[in-house]
């Protein structure tokens, strides 16, 4: 009687084997299965947002993803006053610095930032995660462009303290 069921559950498993191989031939004549059945799988589209964040998942890009957040949400975060007068540049992660570059409209206010800048620094952390913001940057106001050429140019002369005007 063993000998039977023994025998019986071989054949089960022979014709579950071959019954395998003919559907898998079969899927291969018709294209490899790309074809989308009435299940979920990997090969559906996916929500806009869900695929942007597995993106950035993948890449790496949570930091830059979260700083560039904080661009957007500056006034909330450092107040109004000084988000009229300091704006956020860029955001450069390398191994050991994680600085986020900042530009002041005045000397004054690049030094008021400057003496809030660790106060910064543990606000922008508590609110991307520990070690997202090292340092902060601070740039003071870029001066006028220094031209060297224009309507009033005297011939001969060099430089922009050879103009008139």
């Amino acid at each position: 009687m063993d000998l039977a069921r023994v025998a019986l559950r071989a054949a089960k498993e022979q014709a579950r084997a071959r019954g395998q191989a003919a559907r898998d031939r079969k899927q291969a004549r018709r294209g490899g299965g790309l074809r989308s059945g009435a299940r979920a799988d990997g090969r559906d589209p996916l929500p806009l947002g869900t695929a942007i964040n597995r993106l950035i998942t993948e890449r790496g890009w949570e930091a830059p993803a979260a700083v560039g957040g904080v661009m957007g949400r500056w006034p909330q975060i450092v107040g109004e006053d000084l988000a009229r007068h300091c704006v956020p540049l860029r955001y450069d992660e390398e191994p050991d610095q994680r600085v986020l570059t900042v530009q002041c409209d005045s000397t004054a206010w690049a030094t008021q930032l400057r003496l809030l800048a660790p106060k910064l620094v543990a606000r922008l952390n508590d609110d991307l995660g520990q070690g997202t913001v090292r340092m902060i940057k601070v740039l003071g106001p870029g001066g006028p462009r220094r031209g060297y050429g224009g309507p009033l140019r005297a011939p001969g002369s060099t430089g922009p303290g050879g103009d008139y005007g």
